[in-house]
């Protein structure tokens, strides 16, 4: 089923569940919130990449949180559904924002299981690596949308992950990206080392020749 959906094209990835904090100034966008607002409906938000709009995620208005006097405010909304775009609307008839035809996708979901605490093991190497304090998470009760703000992933990776549709897919992406982030910052820390000694005395263990073979 197609249905038309109001669009707020940014250049950021947001995700299924996530909550975003959004400030909006533009008149088109203000009058999209107050539609939000008064019809209580909902609207998308695609990822704007490579000149580009494709996927999305539908976001509900959950709080107006602070108003200015040029029009301007404050949101909280919240994703839901991801959508693929099939037809850009730059301007909905009477309304001064974009919209679309959009397909809903099914989106699969497993629960926890050992690939996901493997997934946890790594996020906890990862910020021992950065020598960063972990964000808080909540270790039973998360997904891989919930984790990816947090993995220091480019937008392009981002916005693949969430092209990636089986929750098992997704965990098997970020274990994939971890274990490549934590190779090299361990790199990057040997390296340090190496710089850090050179003009110094250096000591080396004894090597035992006696067994060695030509």
């Amino acid at each position: 089923m197609i249905d038309i959906l109001p669009l707020f094209p940014l250049q950021l990835v947001a995700f299924p569940g996530e909550r975003l904090a959004l400030h909006i100034f533009e008149e088109r966008y203000q009058q999209l919130i107050g539609d939000c607002e008064k019809e209580s409906i909902t609207f998308g938000i695609p990822t704007y990449v490579d000149d580009a709009l494709k996927f999305g995620t539908e976001m509900t208005l959950v709080k107006v949180v602070k108003r200015y006097p040029n029009g301007a405010s404050d949101i909280i909304c919240k994703g839901s559904r991801l959508f693929k775009i099939k037809d850009f609307i730059s301007q909905l008839p009477s309304k001064l924002y974009a919209g679309g035809h959009v397909v809903f996708l099914e989106n699969n979901f497993e629960t926890i299981d050992k690939r996901s605490l493997e997934l946890l093991k790594l996020i906890e190497l990862f910020y021992k690596r950065l020598e960063v304090q972990p964000p808080p998470y909540d270790s039973y009760a998360f997904n891989s949308y919930t984790l990816a703000h947090k993995l220091g992933l480019s937008i392009d990776q981002e916005y693949e992950l969430l092209q990636l549709r089986s929750e098992e897919k997704r965990i098997t992406f970020l274990k994939n990206h971890l274990e490549i982030m934590i190779s090299t910052l361990s790199a990057v820390s040997r390296t340090k080392e190496l710089i850090a000694l050179n003009g110094h005395f250096k000591h080396f263990d004894p090597l035992d020749f006696n067994n060695l073979e030509i």
